[in-house]
């Protein structure tokens, strides 16, 4: 007998399992109330039939998780059910699903257009997009009108945010909407409102996205994109996001869909907390200025009280009473409770400082141009009562008001 043959021989007698096979649980006829974690790079495929019908689709299953994974598809039905759209995609970031978002729409010679008050990478994103051929133009997106005189027959999608940020002026989208042709996408970055509070593919999107990052997770810790909208364009963004490795970890998914199990419960009380500062600090003598569309004095005010009933989301901006960066040092360093984190949506409420983090790309005339002066901050609102919040931010501005 050779050896070959002797450790045969001795493997099939053994109780234990194939060592290809060691560590997989056994079968089972129970099955976990919650999701497991598929952290796996690979899957493994009985033979080459049913290869082949996966591919074509007459079969469901994963490959290579680049591609797909289990918890990247759980994610992307949870997001597509929320958003009401056929289908979803999971991406590395929300900045991966704008990525992938321009890869698959636009190519050399075409024209995108995007609102004029956008987040600051993303429009590093559209500059950067023109080394590949690819121009822009923006508008403002609280006047609809704007956008008819720059479509062109090159323009392949127009995109805006729901809410800007960091001034919160709100976009029609179905205004907007109903000026483009069919053929010209309509993408909404959703972020700061979430599908609890509008769905813009019931308004007339093509595609809606979302930095999971922020409230669709809700608690810091991840790291992900997503969008939603039909089958065919979803496909497409899912295959851009394999070539071009913009596709979202298992683990991350995950806790992704983990966290939206408490999204209806996190928007209500974030919005309705968020609301209440805004109108308790608007007078406040260390406070120039309080953005936030629930205020009468709000650009969008009229639009918000029709598309946002339930509120726009926790972010507010405040424009202290002072001058330059010198203000809101004290500030932030009188708000000890408050971190400065240049980020948002965790369960935390936080602060940052637009002037340096999101928009600091900009020389700060421009920035001036559209409002984001330097003693301006953005408060996130997290799950902290009201009543703690109000107490804080006031000893805050009692600071640099002198009071």
């Amino acid at each position: 007998m050779s050896v070959a043959q002797h450790l045969e021989s001795i493997d099939s007698t053994m109780s234990s399992p194939h060592p290809s096979r060691m560590g997989h649980p056994a079968p089972s006829v129970t099955v976990p109330s919650a999701p497991p974690i598929y952290q796996s790079t690979a899957f493994d495929v009985p033979d080459l039939d049913v290869l082949e019908k996966i591919h074509s689709g007459e079969l469901h299953g994963d490959i290579y998780t680049r591609d797909s994974n289990p918890n990247h598809t759980a994610l992307a039905e949870s997001i597509a059910v929320l958003e009401e759209t056929e289908a979803g995609a999971v991406f590395a970031s929300g900045m991966g699903a704008l990525g992938s978002i321009f890869l698959t729409l636009a190519s050399a010679g075409d024209h995108v257009i995007l609102a004029k008050a956008i987040y600051g990478k993303t429009m590093q994103l559209a500059h950067r997009m023109q080394r590949l051929g690819i121009s822009t133009s923006t508008f403002d997106a609280t006047r609809p009108d704007e956008l008819t005189s720059l479509i062109t027959e090159k323009t392949r999608f127009v995109l805006v945010e729901t809410v800007s940020n960091p001034l919160l002026e709100v976009s029609d989208i179905r205004a907007i909407s109903n000026l483009l042709p069919s053929k010209i996408p309509l993408v909404v970055d959703s972020t700061f409102t979430t599908p609890e509070l509008i769905k813009p593919c019931q308004l007339g999107a093509s595609i809606v996205m979302h930095s999971a990052s922020k409230y669709i997770n809700g608690h810091g810790d991840v790291m992900l994109g997503l969008a939603a909208g039909s089958a065919v364009l979803m496909k497409r963004l899912n295959s851009t996001a394999s070539v071009f490795g913009q596709n979202a970890n298992p683990f991350e998914s995950w806790l992704c869909q983990r966290g939206l199990k408490t999204l209806p419960l996190r928007m209500t009380q974030i919005c309705r907390t968020t609301l209440e500062l805004a109108r308790s600090i608007s007078g406040h003598p260390g406070v120039r200025r309080v953005y936030h569309p629930s205020l009468s004095d709000h650009v969008s005010h009229e639009i918000a009280q029709q598309l946002y009933p339930f509120g726009t989301g926790g972010i507010l901006s405040i424009e202290l009473a002072g001058n330059g960066v010198e203000v809101v040092n004290a500030f932030m360093r009188a708000a000890e409770s408050i971190p400065f984190a240049p980020t948002l949506a965790d369960a935390r409420t936080t602060l940052s400082h637009p002037a340096t983090t999101s928009h600091r790309f900009m020389s700060p005339e421009a920035r001036a141009a559209v409002g984001i002066h330097d003693e301006l901050v953005r408060l996130s609102v997290g799950l902290e009562s009201f009543e703690q919040l109000q107490a804080d931010l006031s000893a805050a501005l009692d600071v640099i008001a002198g009071i």
